[in-house]
Order: structure tokens, then sequence, then C-alpha cells
């Protein structure tokens, strides 16, 4: 594993800031970079798609309106260690808090990277015993931090105690790990995934067609090999994807690779996130436009968890309007309005 060296006056990352102030983003959150990032990116500096997401820039430091440590509730939910319980069918099993990577605009990132690595096994004994007392809980989602972090052993071990839960029905993992350290995706890991006696959904998340390397590739290519369901998670980041032709090309070359895009996630207000965040609208228009070229095997659902803890909700574009009594005005992906009656 490589960790990004502090910036000095002689390595810091062109465009990012000051010296001094760089400093002191990686003194207030977690810094760290793989050598797949590096390779993925083409240059360490702002205007580069990669680099822009994983190292540290002094925007960072400027708290911005409405912004919270906690910005979608995560605590509200939380009633044991390692457990967020926001939706009654399915719960977040946190096994760790720490990272391959530190993504810049991490919903999470005023706690990932500096409390405990892994969750004490008294505490992960906690968490499922309060899986097991919930027979509403028909999926279980490995997230943190990120689960892939853990060794192949540590991770069985979460697998059989699941699988011996018999109301849990599909166990899903929410990982950077195949595309930000391929390395990870061993042997040894495959035959876990393989083994497993329940379905096994893993989202992967990336948000640039740049950082599916070859060895990212590969990777993916191993994980549907041992029996996962591959989805994507991205985030709209201004600077990053904020453009229709970016997010196609990398929601083509996702299904191409076997891996339905799944959420295409609007920016959380987490501090010193805000030169990240497009606005509601320009999303909105972005995916309006991609409906118009992509079939919905290429087009994820674009999402915003409610601040708060409320939970997340579809914002896609809507295009249907009421025209009176059970008739509407619907918008064709031309931009064209049709009467349509319902009988």
């Amino acid at each position: 594993m490589m960790t990004v060296r502090k910036p000095n006056k002689n390595n810091r990352p062109e465009g990012f800031g000051d010296a001094e102030d760089l400093n002191r983003v990686a003194a207030r959150y977690a810094v760290r970079v793989t050598p797949a990032v590096y390779e993925a990116m083409q240059a360490a500096a702002a205007d580069d798609p990669v680099a822009r997401q994983y190292l540290p820039d002094t925007r960072e430091l400027e708290d911005g309106a409405g912004e919270t440590p906690d910005p979608i509730g995560d605590g509200a939910h939380s009633p044991v260690s390692g457990i967020v319980h926001r939706y009654p069918d399915r719960v977040l099993l946190m096994p760790a808090l720490h990272c391959a990577v530190y993504c810049r605009y991490c919903f999470r990132r005023e706690k990932v990277g500096r409390d405990e690595a892994v969750l004490p096994d008294e505490k992960l004994a906690a968490a499922l015993d309060y899986i097991r007392g919930d027979e509403n809980i028909k999926e279980v989602i490995l997230s943190g931090g990120d689960p892939l972090i853990l060794s192949p052993r540590r991770l069985a071990g979460i697998f059989t105690a699941l699988e011996e839960i018999a109301h849990v029905e599909i166990i899903r993992i929410h990982s950077r790990v195949p595309v930000a350290d391929p390395q990870r995706i061993t042997k040894q890991l495959c035959a876990v995934l393989e083994g497993s006696a329940k379905p096994v959904y893993l989202a992967v998340h990336v948000n640039h067609a740049q950082e599916l390397t070859r060895d990212a590739e590969k990777s993916l290519k191993k994980l549907h090999a041992a029996g996962c369901v591959l989805l994507s998670q991205s985030v709209l980041l201004k600077g990053v994807n904020d453009d229709a032709d970016t997010l196609e090309t990398l929601f083509r070359a996702l299904v191409r690779l076997r891996v339905k895009p799944y959420y295409l996630h609007h920016p959380d207000r987490a501090a010193g996130t805000a030169h990240f965040r497009v606005t509601l609208a320009e999303g909105r228009e972005i995916m309006r436009i991609l409906q118009s070229r992509l079939s919905g095997i290429c087009r994820p659902v674009y999402m915003l968890d409610i601040p708060g803890g409320y939970g997340k909700v579809a914002v896609d574009p809507c295009r249907l309007h009421s025209a009176g009594k059970n008739a509407y005005h619907i918008e064709d992906i031309h931009g064209n309005t049709h009467f349509y009656a319902q009988e």
C-alpha cells in the first residue's frame, strides 16, 4: 500500500493549493492513494478526473452552508456499533472504518481512517446478534470504510455468521477496492465469495472510465467468475463526471465488463466538499440527456440521500405531468410533449 506523502514545496500536486494548507488538510482528513490509483492518473493535477477524487485540496478546509459531519444521518440509525439500520429490510454492517484509499468527497470522512481500523470482536458479535434478532432484515450490506480491506479469513468468518441467519437472504458488499486496489482481489478472497451459500451482490464505486485500468478490469472479471452479481455506484462530481458524455462513456464501459450501473448519487453535504457539488437541476438535465442515449441496462438511478437521515429518493427527471383527471402530458426522449389519457 502506498500512502501519499504530506505535500511540501517539492511534491505538492499541481493546482491543489498551498503546501502549508495541504498539510492542514492531511491533518484533518485521512489521505491514502494506491499505486493503482496513481496509474489511473494522467497527471497529479486538479484537472485530472482521477487525481481530483483522491489528492487533497485546500478547499477541503472551507466548510460550506448546510455541511455537517454526518450528512446522511447515520448516527440516528445506529442502534449498536457497526450497524446502520435505516430501512426495515436491510442493514449496513460496517466491519472496518479504514479504506484502501480515501475519496476527498466522502460522506463519512469525519470517521474513516481515524477510529479503530477493524470492528473489535465483541462489537462485531453484538452487531451480528442485532441482525439475528430482527427477522425483517433480508439484506446485509457490508460497508464502512471498505470491507474488502479485511483479510479473507476475517471476511469468511463474517460470511459464515450471516449464512447461519435464516432470514438473511442476500449479502451485499460496497467497495472501492476492485478499481482502487485491484491487487487485493486474490484467489483467497474470490474463494470466500464463491463459497457463499447466499447470493453476493458487489457494488463497485467508480466515477470515471479512466479508473478502469487493465488491472481493474481483471479484478472485475475475477469477481464475476467468483459468482458475484456486479453493480456500480457513482457520485456525480463537479470537474470529474458532471457531463453526459463522460458518464455515458463510463456506463457503457461498465456494461461491457458485466457491471450494471446501479446508482448515480447526488453528492452529500459533507464538510469541505462544496467544490464537488453540482445542483440538482444540473444533475436532472444530465439524466434527461442520458435517458435519450442509454438503455435501462446502461443507465443508473439518480439518487439523493435526504440530509438528516431520511433516506434515499430517486430524483430522475420527471416526464409525466398532470393534465386533469386520468390525463397526462408526457415528455418523450426528444423533449416533445404528448397527451396521454388513461382508460
